[in-house]
C-alpha cells in the first residue's frame, strides 16, 4: 500500500462544486462503469437533476481489448436521447485517457450528443492520449507501479484505494 491518503468525501463535495458550474438545466449525467457511475447517480440526487444518470462502458471500444476481455462491469444504459444532448461525463481517476476515448466511442454509437464535458475526482497525470478533464478536484502524481480506485461502502460513503501494481 502507499502513504497517499486521499480524502474520497471531501473531494466528492469538490466534484459536486465544479460539477454544478458545468452543468445547465438541459446536462445529462454520465458516469463510466463503476466508479463514475456511482458519482453520477449520487450527484443526480445532490444536484436534483430530473430523470436518472446513465452509465456508460468503455468495453467494447478499449484498444486493449483482446488483452482484457469482457470485464464484470456493467452495461452501457442511457436513459435519454443521446442525439443533442448536453453530456457530463464522469469517472473516478483520469490517467491514460484511453478509457475516455473508448467512451466517447460508445456514446456516438448511440447518437450525437452536441456537447460531451468531462468531470473526475482525481486526475492522476501519465496521459498517453491529449485528454483533459474540464474539471478535477484533485491533480495527484502516482508512479506507474500504482493504481488508484474508489471504493464505495454499504452506506454509499466513498473512499480510495491505492494498490500497488504486481
Amino acid at each position: 500500500m502507499s502513504a497517499l491518503a486521499l480524502n474520497a468525501e471531501a473531494l466528492y463535495l469538490e466534484l459536486l462544486r465544479g460539477a454544478r458550474s458545468l452543468c445547465t438545466a438541459h446536462t445529462r449525467l454520465v458516469g463510466i462503469t463503476s466508479g463514475g457511475a456511482w458519482l453520477a447517480e449520487r450527484l443526480q440526487r445532490d444536484l436534483a437533476l430530473p430523470g436518472e444518470s446513465g452509465q456508460v462502458s468503455s468495453v467494447m471500444h478499449r484498444d486493449d481489448f483482446a488483452q482484457r476481455g469482457l470485464s464484470a462491469g456493467g452495461q452501457t444504459h442511457l436513459p435519454f436521447e443521446v442525439d443533442g444532448a448536453d453530456i457530463l461525463v464522469l469517472d473516478d481517476v483520469l490517467y491514460t485517457g484511453r478509457t475516455i476515448r473508448a467512451v466517447l466511442n460508445e456514446i456516438f454509437d448511440y447518437g450525437r450528443p452536441a456537447r460531451v464535458q468531462l468531470a473526475v475526482l482525481v486526475d492522476r497525470g501519465g496521459r498517453q492520449l491529449p485528454v483533459q478533464a474540464d474539471f478535477a478536484a484533485a491533480r495527484v502524481a502516482l508512479p506507474e507501479t500504482q493504481s488508484l480506485a474508489l471504493a464505495r461502502d454499504s452506506a454509499g460513503a466513498f473512499s480510495f484505494e491505492v494498490k500497488n501494481k504486481a
